[in-house]
């Protein structure tokens, strides 16, 4: 998710926090540990799903260069993967409101979980729940919120584990204090991919800790420039795309060998946006060739697929050398062709916040949720901090499948991605 304009932490005190962290990690060497907790209070709330307004970042070097003629994007057919063996039997006994739920994170208001929250996880109508800064005053208080969302879960006819999900990226996007202490510019700095591996089993070991077990990280974005929305905020590893790769491929293997799944983003990628392109404020278009975008921005994803990646969030920024007319997280062309396709991602995907102002212009939650699923998005990202986002989002999707509008085969096939997910999980 694209952050929000008000980091919690300011970027000049970060720099000299983690300077000292990135000292006592070059004496440690190898990094088999995971950082130190600090007493940092969590990142503020995420408002796109794919990291919030805050820019990723690390030094630009041999980056491929860009070329300026745009191919035309790919013909082939679409590309649905077929659902993993063991969930056809749960999906088919699920009724409409429950398959629509299956594509659902949830999201809410303060520290305590609504009814009305708790209420949809009962029924079976809820896949997860994303937590923000506001949702955690402390380890013990959210642990505590958990075991109940935990329990509300148990109840349900739905019988595998809710997606219990945060950004817990390193440095300035945290929402628990702890590992990763690291910004992924930091880590990306020391050309070391056992740094990395140290920063996402630290993010395994703080998130299971709470009961937590997906993470919205890493952010595999390639900046351009020093300073562009990627690397303002210290949010990518590199602009190099090599480096982005094997820095990434390492905080995803070792934070998914401690329990937690990872989530590479935001596809195809938003290192080409300027400082002021947020999709969370507004809409962005990135001009790139076919040919950058290829060998830049989603050079990283071969790597992150090749480690079994378990979810790849899209961007909300419009590519012409993809789709001219749609945002990449609801385009056919981008995640059927472009992810699917060609580069043979079988896990599931999820959309960056449904809410960010880069939406406005495509419609309503109602019409957003239908034409995410239509594009071939798995998991609908309701993060506004309010239950009524998921519930019409939900009931959009039950009105889409009831009516019609959406493919039931098709519909079921990306419940079952999800449902194999969550239960693989703990």
């Amino acid at each position: 998710m694209p952050c929000p304009p008000g980091v919690d932490r300011s970027v000049g005190r970060l720099r000299l926090q983690v300077l000292g962290a990135l000292l006592i990690s070059a004496l440690v060497g190898a990094c088999s540990s995971s950082p130190a907790r600090t007493a940092s209070s969590p990142s503020s709330p995420v408002a796109s799903a794919s990291a919030s307004p805050q820019p990723s970042g690390a030094t630009r070097s041999a980056v491929p260069p860009h070329t300026t003629s745009a191919a035309a994007p790919s013909s082939a057919r679409p590309v649905v993967p077929p659902p993993p063996s063991p969930t056809p039997s749960r999906i088919a006994a699920l009724t409409q409101a429950q398959l629509a739920g299956q594509r659902i994170i949830y999201s809410y208001p303060g520290l305590n979980p609504p009814a009305a929250l708790l209420q949809r996880i009962r029924a079976g109508e809820a896949a997860g729940v994303i937590f923000f800064g506001q949702n955690v005053s402390s380890e013990a208080q959210i642990g505590s919120v958990i075991a109940e969302l935990r329990q509300a879960q148990a109840a349900s006819p739905v019988h595998v584990p809710l997606l219990l999900m945060t950004d817990q990226e390193g440095g300035l996007v945290r929402r628990l204090p702890g590992a990763p202490v690291l910004s992924e510019k930091l880590v990306g700095a020391t050309g070391d991919p056992a740094v990395a591996a140290s920063a996402g089993a630290g993010a395994a070991q703080n998130l299971t800790g709470v009961g937590m077990n997906v993470n919205l990280a890493p952010v595999l974005d390639v900046f351009h420039s020093a300073g562009d929305f990627a690397d303002q905020a210290q949010r990518s590893f590199s602009d190099v795309p090599s480096v982005v790769a094997s820095m990434g491929r390492a905080f995803i293997t070792s934070q998914q060998q401690g329990g937690v799944a990872a989530t590479a983003k935001h596809f195809p990628g938003l290192g080409a946006a300027a400082t002021a392109q947020n999709t969370d404020l507004g809409p962005v278009t990135l001009d790139q060739s076919l040919s950058s975008l290829r060998t830049v921005d989603e050079a990283p994803y071969p790597a992150a697929i090749a480690a079994g990646v378990k979810l790849i969030m899209l961007s909300w920024a419009v590519y012409p050398a993809l789709d001219p007319a749609h945002p990449a997280g609801l385009s056919a062309t981008v995640v059927q062709q472009e992810l699917r396709s060609r580069l043979g991602f079988t896990g599931v995907t999820i959309t960056d916040a449904l809410e960010a102002k880069a939406l406005s212009p495509f419609g309503t939650t109602p019409q957003l949720a239908v034409a995410a699923a239509r594009a071939g998005m798995d998991l609908l990202l309701c993060s506004a901090q309010d239950v009524g986002q998921g519930e019409t989002a939900a009931g959009a999707l039950e009105s889409a499948l009831t009516n019609g509008q959406l493919d039931p085969s098709t519909f079921r096939a990306a419940a079952a991605r999800v449902t194999a997910l969550r239960a693989g999980l703990r």
